[in-house]
């Protein structure tokens, strides 16, 4: 382990903002911790449906704060694409070879994990399964997608929005939620896009070395966590930062001004943690592991409802209901069971991205110890 830490050392550019992995690291824990927590396959009259703990047991809301990192996702975003169309424009590289570079680096992961499905899909047809449980499956596969087709994107828009002040979103997402909560006209949509691009415009900012005092950093977390909980309190918001099956409205579908003034909190806690982390990322032992869940990102995000269903359907092979497994998720019990299951599915995760982490890794030159932007 000694030796593997010391190659990726070596093989790290010195000026890579090893901060930047580090908050996408803690981005995707966010995002598969919440995704297992929260996600329940329950097997109801020979069909698998997929309902949450938070229906049953809203008092579990407040940790759905923790759990919601999408925004660190579109910060590091916003600040690796400035970067790396500002070093392209410095080397002379077309704004089109740039742009297919980056998404390629999408669309080979996502290629395999759809061809995987197509054919589990009619597998599942094939030998007896419901079109719910096959609809279900495929639907809690897929539904993450929509986090990538935001992030191209915006990727795509790197040169327009670079320079776009985050204020002219965020006032865009206010616009469009009242208008959504006022009755009016629906423009919830809008959010889908607007929202995101909140954080992704302050990474940009950050990319180009503006946000570099703490005082922006502390004024991001107070302001936003301050907004935050009084829409939760006092504005009709709810109290979950997830999706809830069922619920009347949700902060996350689209993000909603409370779940965008959370990302500003989280923005402004990722900026305090900036320099903390660039030290304790000197240790070759510490960067080699968050170099390594870098280099297979993607594939992390692409498969960890898949080794979550693995693990699940593979639990159903003994014909038994397993505590926090196949349980309704109505009890603490329920929540205390799924947090140890969490070992095995990570393991199954471990193996999807050994079967299928080349795939994010396949570029031409490309070195397999030190992660890319």
């Amino acid at each position: 382990m000694r030796e593997l830490a010391a190659r990726i050392e070596a093989r790290t550019p010195p000026e890579r903002d090893r901060a930047l992995d580090a908050l996408r690291a803690l981005a995707i824990a966010g995002v598969v911790a919440g995704h297992w927590l929260v996600t329940a396959l329950v097997v109801d009259s020979g069909a698998v449906r997929v309902t949450s703990p938070l229906t049953f047991m809203p008092q579990l809301a407040p940790f759905s704060w923790l759990l919601q990192t999408l925004a660190l996702f579109f910060l590091v975003g916003g600040a690796a694409a400035t970067r790396s169309h500002l070093r392209a424009r410095a080397e002379g590289l077309s704004y089109g070879r740039w742009l297919a570079a980056r998404t390629a680096r999408l669309s080979r992961p996502v290629a395999a994990v759809a061809a995987v499905w197509a054919v589990a899909a009619i597998a599942m047809l094939a030998g007896g399964a419901g079109p719910q449980t096959v609809r279900a499956l495929v639907k809690l596969v897929w539904s993450p997608m929509w986090f990538l087709l935001v992030l191209v994107a915006l990727s795509a828009a790197t040169p327009l929005v670079a320079r776009l002040h985050p204020g002219w979103p965020l006032a865009v997402v206010v616009c469009a939620d009242l208008m959504r909560l006022c009755g009016g006209p629906q423009a919830g949509w809008v959010n889908v896009a607007a929202g995101w691009l909140v954080p992704y415009c302050l990474g940009a900012a950050w990319a180009r070395g503006g946000l570099r005092g703490r005082a922006s950093g502390w004024a991001l977390l107070l302001g936003g966590a301050a907004a935050a909980a009084a829409l939760v309190t006092w504005g009709g918001y709810p109290a979950a930062m997830v999706g809830v099956p069922g619920a009347p409205l949700s902060n996350l579908d689209p993000p909603s001004l409370a779940a965008v003034s959370w990302g500003l909190a989280q923005s402004g806690a990722a900026l305090l943690l900036a320099g903390p982390l660039r030290r304790l990322l000197r240790r070759p032992a510490a960067w080699a592991a968050v170099a390594l869940v870098n280099l297979s990102a993607l594939t992390i995000f692409l498969w960890h409802q898949s080794a979550m269903i693995a693990v699940t359907a593979i639990g159903l092979l003994g014909g038994g209901t397993l505590p926090g497994l196949h349980t309704l998720p109505d009890s603490p019990g329920w929540v205390a069971a799924r947090a140890a299951w969490l070992p095995v599915f990570a393991t199954a995760l471990v193996g999807c991205c050994a079967a299928f982490g080349a795939r994010e890794r396949a570029r031409p030159g490309a070195k397999a110890t030190a992660p890319h932007d």
